[in-house]
């Protein structure tokens, strides 16, 4: 792996002045759910919003899978959004969105028309496919159910919702691939709540400043031991796509009050945490997708709000990580330990 310099980064660094990691249950604005089909794994990740959040998104990956990203656009007339769905599947798993709308709209919730109150929900997926049952993806019930669970269960991390099927470090192929999975992490300081939720299937490596070391990724020749994306890449420079079926998709939640130009702007500062976790991150064969949420409760200035957002995204990546459990032939960072 190529050495970083991490001496402005390290964790050891900050400043953890007055800043707590807190259960993301405490953004009460918000409710998470999953829903899963462990044998065949895929899921999905829901989060609502059921007055509406101030909404943006920030895509980075060269080969992404959305749905609604333009309603999220500053120029764009719609001020908020009321949910957002995670999803395997690849493509197909857009469908899940669509359970969402169903559940929203049989709660009432959404833009009032007149003749019905439609639910704005945004989306990305992720590519599953290869890790259990192509033919089982994420659809219109699991989407329903995943908004169901939100109500009444927290969200558990790991080989759960949208990171079911979820594995890292693809590029020597399956077999020396390990197992991804959801992450979340939420932090406060004084009123201000930011929170990320990440599901996590990338290309790449994890890296974990705290140990200063790869945590999970492509395994060595012997799956003893992590090898390096990075320098297989670049010994594979002359050679086109030699990796498919990935992507880190999430979203970043806030009490903050934020108009769409900041959930934007934040939306794409958050990618520093995948820059900072993931080696290499935001390749062309991933469809790296941010969004973002805002309550809009809280007064706080961009900058505080994307310095959580960036640490909760790094952090829900590390715990995606070291929460996954070996699966469908994967082996997950515990077992490697």
């Amino acid at each position: 792996m190529i050495k970083r310099d991490e001496s402005n980064i390290s964790k050891s660094n900050r400043s953890e002045t007055n800043i707590s990691e807190i259960n993301i249950s405490e953004l009460i604005d918000f409710n998470i759910g999953n829903a899963q089909n462990k044998e065949s794994g895929t899921g999905c990740t829901v989060i609502i919003c059921e007055q509406g959040a101030v909404a943006g998104v920030d895509v980075r990956g060269g080969s992404p899978g959305t749905r609604e990203t333009n309603v999220l656009k500053p120029s764009s007339l719609n001020q908020s959004i009321h949910a957002i769905m995670l999803a395997g599947g690849s493509a197909f798993g857009l469908d899940a969105a669509s359970g969402a709308m169903k559940f929203l709209e049989n709660k009432g919730i959404g833009i009032d028309v007149k003749v019905a109150k439609v639910p704005i929900v945004c989306g990305a997926i992720l590519f599953d496919l290869k890790c259990g049952d192509p033919k089982i993806r994420p659809d219109i019930q699991m989407g329903y159910e995943a908004c169901q669970n939100a109500y009444i269960e927290r969200p558990k991390e790991g080989n759960y919702g949208a990171g079911t099927g979820a594995t890292i470090g693809k590029i020597k192929g399956p077999e020396y691939t390990m197992k991804g999975g959801l992450g979340i992490a939420c932090y406060q300081i004084g009123d201000l709540k930011v929170g990320a939720i990440m599901a996590v299937n990338p290309v790449g490596d994890i890296f974990d400043q705290t140990e200063n070391r790869l945590i999970a990724g492509v395994l060595n020749d012997d799956k003893n031991a992590i090898d390096s994306t990075e320098k297989l890449v670049l010994s594979r420079y002359n050679r086109n796509s030699f990796f498919d079926g990935n992507t880190i998709i999430g979203a970043v939640i806030t009490n903050a009050k934020l108009d769409k130009a900041q959930a934007n702007r934040l939306a794409s500062v958050s990618h520093n945490g995948i820059a900072l976790s993931v080696s290499p991150a935001h390749t062309v064969f991933d469809g790296d997708t941010i969004f973002t949420m805002a309550s809009g409760k809280i007064d706080a200035n961009l900058d505080a709000v994307a310095i959580l957002a960036v640490r909760a995204v790094e952090q829900a990546i590390i715990n995606s990580v070291k929460k996954a459990e070996t699966a469908y032939g994967f082996t997950a960072y515990q077992d490697l330990s």
